[in-house]
This record gives structure tokens, C-alpha cells and sequence, in this order.
């Protein structure tokens, strides 16, 4: 990507206090409908991949802009895929860096950990729907009226890429 200041590195445990202040605005929190609490857990289990460095950190000028996180598998029956989650800065969105990170994630899943595949739950009309097409994922499964958001029932889709 071309930005300047824009760069990648594996995330660290210090990256958490970013995605806690990005999950402050409810706009970044709609693909992520969780309460109080598993917000907490949730957050703390993903940025904990960093110890295996299967997370990565957008930044820009120094400054984090983006997480993306492979989620592995512990048991080596299913070893061979995981999922991922990705979340841009709300500020920074629209500007490429999601596309990039859904990039480096693909090549760091394939390159370092020798996946076969990777998946990632996403809720209907997520922006982040159409860069998954652009990159060649496939939705293989959908149940409608999942969830419910500020009020609105919306479908469950899980989104698969193979390497």
C-alpha cells in the first residue's frame, strides 16, 4: 500500500489498548456485538495471539491504525485453518488499510503457519463484505435473522478463502 508513514508489524500486548479505545465507538462495535464482559475477554483472547505472532498491527507514522488477528487451532486435527478478525481505527477507514491487512494476514496464515484456509464471521451489511469478495473469499454459510442490532435483525455469514 502506499501511504506514507504506513507500515506492518507483528502485534504486542501494548497493541490492546488501542483495539479497547477503536471498540469505544459504537460504529466499530457493530460487526462485534458483544456485551460489557465478553467484550473484555474477547479483546485480551485476540490480542493474545500476539505471542505467537499470528496477530499484526497496522501503523502509521509509528502510531497503530489496525489489527488483524489469525485465531489458530490449538489441536492438530484442525490445525490446518483458522479464522481471523481485522478491525481499522474508525478514523482511518475507507483508506485502504483494511484491503492491506486482509493481504498480509492471507500471506502470514500461508507463509509462516502453512494454513490450508482461513474463515471469518462477519453480520450483514458489514463494510468489510466487499473487500472480502475483492480478496477472493467465498460465503459458505448464511443464517438469517442472527442477531439483532440497535434493533435491526441482521444475517450471519461466514466467509472462506483458500490458500
Amino acid at each position: 500500500m502506499e501511504m506514507p508513514g504506513y507500515d506492518i508489524r507483528f502485534s504486542t500486548m501494548e497493541d490492546l489498548a488501542y483495539l479497547q479505545e477503536w471498540f469505544e465507538d459504537p460504529a466499530a462495535c457493530d460487526d462485534f456485538p458483544f456485551s460489557p464482559k465478553e467484550k473484555e475477554d474477547a479483546l485480551k483472547n485476540w490480542i493474545g495471539f500476539s505471542k505467537f505472532h499470528a496477530s499484526l498491527t497496522a501503523t502509521l507514522d509509528g502510531v497503530p491504525c489496525a489489527i488483524g488477528t489469525l485465531f489458530l487451532m490449538p489441536y492438530r486435527k484442525v490445525a490446518h485453518h483458522c479464522s481471523f478478525f481485522v478491525i481499522v481505527d474508525p478514523k482511518w477507514r475507507k483508506k485502504g488499510i483494511g484491503a492491506s491487512m486482509i493481504r498480509n494476514l492471507l500471506n502470514l496464515a500461508k507463509t509462516r503457519f502453512k494454513l490450508e484456509g482461513v474463515h471469518v464471521e462477519v453480520y450483514e451489511s458489514s463494510p468489510i463484505l466487499s473487500l472480502l469478495r475483492k480478496a477472493g473469499f467465498q460465503e459458505i454459510v448464511r443464517q438469517e435473522n442472527f442477531v439483532k442490532i440497535n434493533g435491526v435483525s441482521r444475517a450471519r455469514t461466514i466467509w472462506e478463502h483458500a490458500l
